[in-house]
C-alpha cells in the first residue's frame, strides 16, 4: 500500500495549513466550509475581532459535526502569529483594508490570496477614480496575479499574491474573453445586465439589504459606475488590445446567492440573415470549445438549454449559453454562477489549489 496509507501522521504533515483573515462573512463562512472539508489543507486559523474568542462551531453551528472545528477558535488578526500558523492567508476583507494585512504577511514569507479589489488593478490611479481614495499598497501591485484561473493559471502557480476577482466580473470576462481574443466580437458597444442575489452586499446590517426591502422586489444599484467596472474593463482591455468601455447594470434580486448575467455583443462579421449567422455561430462555439473544453468549472450549455442559478448554486461552475439574433444583428451571451463560490471563496480556492500543485478541482467537487 501507498506509504501515506500506512502512516497517517504523514499524510496530515503534508497538508498546507492555511488561515482565514475575515472568517465570519459571507465569502470567509464560504471558504470555511470548503476548506475544512479539502483534502490536502488543514485550517489552522481564522480570525474576526467581532468574535474573537469563541469557539468557530458556536458562531457557524453548521460546522459543529466537523471534526476539524472541536479546537478551532475565532482570534484577533496577529500578522506575526498568522505567518507562524499558516503558509498561505486568505484575506476575506474589505477594499481598503486587505492591503493592510497583504504587506506585512508578504514580508513574513506568506502566501497570500485577496477576496478584496485591493490588488486586482495594475492602476493604482484607477484605483483612485472608482475606490475614492489613494491605494494603499501601490508598489505591490506589479507582483500580483489576477486569479481569474482559466485565463492566468501559468502566473497563477508561481505567485506569492493573488487578486481574486470580483463576482461580477468573473461572470462577465468568462463568457466575453475568448470572443475578444478570437476578434469574433467588436470590443465597442458591450452591454451587461446582471442580477445578483443579496449576499453580494455582504454580512452586514443596512437599511437596503433587510428582508422587508429585498424581498419582492428588484432594483438597479451602481449607476453609471459601479466599482466592478474598473477591472472589468482592465481585463477586456487587455484581451482586446486597445481600450474597451462597457455598459454594466447591477441589479439586486430577492435570492441569497447567484448571479445571472446577461450580454449584448456586436459579432465582428454582420449577421444579417440565418446563413450569416450560422456562419458566424460555428466560430463562436469553436472559440468557447477551444477555451473551455477542458476546464472543470465552465459548463457551455447546447441545444435549447440556457443558464439557471439553481444549476449552479453551491458549486464552482460558470453556465453559459448563447444566441445569435438576426433581426438586430446582436449576439446574446448568458452566463450563471454563484457569487460567494466561483465568484469569491471557490474561485480563489481553485487558484489556491494551482499555485500548490493540488489537482485543481481538490476540496471543489
Amino acid at each position: 500500500r501507498p506509504e501515506s496509507d500506512e502512516d497517517p501522521s504523514l499524510q496530515v504533515s503534508l497538508m498546507k495549513k492555511i488561515a482565514i483573515v475575515g472568517a465570519s462573512g459571507y465569502s470567509g463562512e464560504e471558504l470555511v466550509r470548503l476548506l475544512l472539508s479539502h483534502p490536502h489543507v488543514e485550517l489552522s486559523a481564522v480570525t474576526s475581532r467581532q468574535y474573537a474568542g469563541q469557539p468557530l462551531a458556536r458562531i457557524f453551528p453548521r460546522f459543529a459535526h466537523h471534526p476539524r472545528t472541536a479546537t478551532l477558535c475565532f482570534s484577533e488578526p496577529d500578522v506575526a502569529q498568522l505567518a507562524q500558523q499558516a503558509e498561505i492567508v486568505f484575506l476575506a476583507l474589505p477594499h481598503g483594508v486587505a492591503a493592510e494585512y497583504a504587506r506585512p504577511l508578504l514580508q513574513h514569507g506568506s502566501i497570500v490570496i485577496d477576496l478584496s479589489a485591493d490588488f486586482r488593478l495594475r492602476d493604482p490611479a484607477v484605483y483612485q477614480e472608482f475606490y475614492a481614495h489613494d491605494h494603499p499598497a501601490p508598489e505591490l501591485l506589479g507582483q500580483a496575479v489576477y486569479g481569474l484561473p482559466e485565463f492566468y493559471r501559468e502566473q497563477i502557480r508561481t505567485a506569492s499574491l493573488i487578486a481574486s476577482p470580483g463576482c461580477y466580473p468573473t461572470g462577465i470576462l468568462l463568457p466575453t474573453l475568448p470572443l475578444l481574443k478570437a476578434g469574433l466580437i467588436q470590443p465597442t458597444g458591450i452591454i451587461a445586465n446582471s442580477l445578483s442575489g443579496v449576499s453580494g452586499a455582504g454580512r452586514k446590517a443596512e437599511l437596503d439589504y433587510l428582508f422587508c426591502e429585498c424581498n419582492e422586489s428588484v432594483r438597479a444599484y451602481g449607476l453609471p459606475k459601479h466599482r466592478h467596472l474598473s477591472e472589468i474593463e482592465q481585463e477586456l482591455s487587455l484581451a482586446a488590445g486597445t481600450a474597451v468601455t462597457i455598459q454594466f447594470t447591477p441589479h439586486l434580486i430577492p435570492v441569497n446567492r447567484g448571479i445571472l448575467t446577461t450580454l449584448y455583443l456586436t459579432p465582428a462579421t454582420p449577421c444579417r440573415n440565418s446563413a450569416e449567422a450560422a456562419a458566424v455561430g460555428e466560430k463562436i462555439a469553436a472559440a468557447y470549445r477551444a477555451a473551455y473544453a477542458q476546464e472543470p468549472f465552465v459548463r457551455l450549455l447546447e441545444g435549447r438549454a440556457l443558464p439557471d442559478t439553481k444549476n449552479v448554486t453551491g458549486t464552482n461552475v460558470c453556465e453559459i449559453a448563447w444566441r445569435l439574433d438576426p433581426r438586430t444583428g446582436r449576439l446574446l451571451v448568458v452566463s450563471v454562477e454563484d457569487n460567494l463560490v466561483k465568484g469569491a471563496s471557490g474561485q480563489a480556492v481553485q487558484s489556491m489549489n494551482i499555485r500548490c500543485g493540488f489537482p485543481e478541482t481538490a476540496g471543489l467537487m
